[in-house]
């Protein structure tokens, strides 16, 4: 049976064993607050898993030197939600970190696999999804939810052995330290997207003024969000959003007529959302046009997205691990090289996208290393 863990005290006993490394997971809720209320932390030992109620006084203080420590590997799968809700209950995030479902992609099993299907594919455990809807908030916890929760950390030693393995043979350690680490620093460093816009496919469809209108109030909306603790959509829906800056109001007056006539809209936050409207933003000029694609553009992006693949199937990656459509995208509209492509991506990508990317300017040196 898992341990219950309820006081700091409790907690800290368990520390004195000094692991080199611990299976972790969490439980949260979100759908009603921009950032993750952190309902449950499960942590496996080697012999033990222990069940963590960071709503007890004093524990989220208690966990803060097993995040930190950098001496514990901390075992996660698919962790991206949970460093969020380490860092917002914590102020730490969990370092250094090995994430299964990153391991599993460059060890060539799967992109994405989810963690019941990798833990069958590699003990051949089956495990149930029953309590996966549950309010996690709410004490004390069933049988049920304790019993899923102690399961989502109770395999993840012997994944982490065998993916470990498997990528120490391929010598590609390194490739998940440098993903694990930019991970890690990717939510250590959140503040919302520069160009939100980007990822709204109907920005495509306004001129270039309208688009600058859309980034003012949609980073507004971030800003409001995060200090609101509320979900975006909560603020100002993206359909309101992308007609305020497709059709701006001449004045507030008529602004608050357009809001009578829409029932999501915010009227309380209606100076707010006239003022960011009407304020042009510092770096304006910089801002990158979402725009339709050419033909030229997708012939361009698909001969990319045909190198990648070949790559990919030289190296026995999944497809999308080694480089997605975004990012792509991204390279092709800017010239520039993502974060998310440097590394050893960079290092496995530039020779073989050289020879597409030439014609416009693109291709830069590799970097060292």
């Amino acid at each position: 049976m898992p341990h219950w863990i309820d006081t700091p005290a409790a907690l800290d006993a368990h520390l004195q064993r000094r692991p080199t490394r611990i299976g972790l997971d969490t439980e949260f809720v979100r759908e009603r607050t921009f950032w993750p209320q952190l309902a449950l932390v499960q942590i496996a030992l080697d012999e033990d898993v222990l069940l963590v109620d960071p709503l007890a006084p004093g524990m989220t203080d208690a966990l803060r030197p097993w995040l930190a420590d950098p001496s514990i590997t901390k075992v996660m799968h698919s962790a991206s939600e949970d460093l969020v809700a380490f860092k917002v209950a914590c102020g730490v995030l969990p370092t250094p970190l090995f994430d299964t479902q990153i391991a599993a992609a460059l060890a060539g099993v799967a992109a994405g696999i989810g963690y019941q299907k990798l833990v069958e594919r590699i003990t051949g455990v089956v495990l149930p999804k029953g309590e996966t809807r549950s309010d996690w908030l709410r004490r004390p916890l069933s049988d049920a939810q304790l019993h899923y929760a102690a399961d989502d950390v109770r395999y993840l030693f012997a994944v982490h052995d065998a993916l470990r393995t498997e990528l120490a043979s391929t010598d590609r350690l390194g490739w998940l330290e440098e993903d694990c680490a930019r991970f890690v620093e990717n939510a250590a460093q959140d503040e919302g997207e520069r160009w939100p816009h980007l990822s709204m496919r109907s920005a495509q469809f306004l001129d270039i003024d309208a688009q600058r209108r859309l980034v003012r109030v949609l980073r507004w909306r971030e800003v409001q969000a995060r200090a609101s603790d509320k979900p975006r959509s909560w603020i100002l829906d993206n359909e309101l959003a992308v007609a305020l800056a497709r059709t701006p109001p001449i004045d507030k007056a008529a602004l608050l007529r357009f809001f009578d006539t829409q029932p999501k809209a915010p009227r309380k936050l209606a100076d707010a959302i006239w003022q960011a409207l009407d304020t042009p933003l510092d770096d304006e000029a910089d801002m990158p046009v979402a725009r339709n694609a050419t033909d030229g553009d997708k012939a361009r992006l698909k001969r990319l997205q045909d190198a990648v693949a070949q790559r990919s199937s030289e190296l026995g990656l999944p497809d999308g691990v080694l480089a997605s459509r975004r990012y792509l995208e991204g390279l092709l509209d800017s010239g520039q090289w993502p974060a998310a492509l440097g590394g050893w991506r960079r290092r496995e990508l530039e020779p073989v996208l050289a020879p597409v990317l030439d014609g416009a300017g693109l291709a830069q040196p590799a970097p060292a290393g």
